[in-house]
């Protein structure tokens, strides 16, 4: 565990803004949704009762010649096992995830493939949070480094390997302290969307897993230890079948598998096996 330093923050705002540059050029393709998820299995840190959760989701994601963007904003209602802070009514959380990549391969003009790969590319990101609850979370997580893309007949499958380095807060008080600058760390991600037919109806398999590895001390002395996130889904394509509007309306089901979250262990709520109900309206 350190103190946050200003010129490490500001080190990290620099890189992210050399790895998004190209990303104000006109994009090529795009995707945009609305998308709700809900289950009552999910899990806080510290808290026995498992939680039912209502997630809105607002997703982005689009291509130009150099590269892609992908942004992400969950806005998370708990019920009252999860209690905002001061009062019994449930928390509220938003959460948002960007990452740019930039095409190793198209910037130098020359290929980058070998064996299953078709490109690769370097990516940087950050995550955002807040959460009303008597801990009061404000993550603020930077990555940055390769990803692999593969070459998958439809859809695809992205592996990266990532810098990690955390700043957050903790509000409540048992925390020793209340503002923590954690040890880097690293973070190795697999992304993927793959879409498949059977007869008339279109299907896809998405997801993402993350292997976050320890991350020194957390806010009372204790060292963490690596964390698993593995969120997942099996959508139809609803509009498809329903009125020939492809790829409008999708739903289907998920399943969230959380492993020493947010690096906490030896405590009651620190794993999750939530599965969900999913929909997307893409426009």
């Amino acid at each position: 565990m350190r103190e946050p330093t200003p010129k490490r923050r500001l080190g990290a705002v620099l890189l992210l803004g050399g790895l998004v540059t190209g990303s104000a050029q006109a994009a090529t393709w795009s995707d945009t949704f609305l998308g709700y998820r809900y289950g009552t299995q999910f899990t806080e840190p510290g808290n026995p009762q498992d939680i039912e959760k209502h997630v809105l989701q607002f997703t982005h994601v689009s291509g130009y010649a150099l590269g892609q963007n992908f942004l992400n904003l969950d806005l998370l209602q708990s019920d009252s096992a999860d209690p905002a802070s001061g009062g019994d009514s449930g928390a509220t959380e938003a959460y948002l995830t960007y990452r740019h990549q930039l095409y190793l391969g198209k910037l130098a003009g020359e290929p980058m493939t070998f064996g299953p790969v078709r490109e690769v590319a370097l990516t940087g990101g950050v995550d955002l949070n807040t959460k009303n609850t008597a801990f009061a979370p404000r993550k603020r997580l930077v990555v940055a480094g390769p990803t692999l893309k593969f070459d998958v007949p439809r859809g695809f499958v992205d592996l990266s390997l990532f810098y990690a380095h955390e700043w957050n807060h903790c509000g409540a008080g048992f925390c020793d302290v209340n503002e923590i600058e954690f040890d880097p760390y690293v973070q190795l991600n697999l992304a993927w969307g793959l879409p498949f037919e059977i007869g008339a109806a279109a299907l896809k398999f998405q997801g993402f897993y993350n292997y976050n590895g320890e991350k020194g001390a957390d806010y009372q002395g204790a060292d963490t230890e690596p964390e698993q996130l593995l969120r997942t889904s099996l959508m139809l394509d609803v509009g498809r079948l329903a009125w020939g509007g492809e790829n409008q309306l999708w739903a289907g089901v998920g399943y969230e598998f959380w492993r020493n979250k947010f690096g906490n262990h030896d405590k009651p709520g620190v794993d999750t096996d939530a599965p969900t109900l999913q929909l997307e309206w893409h426009f």
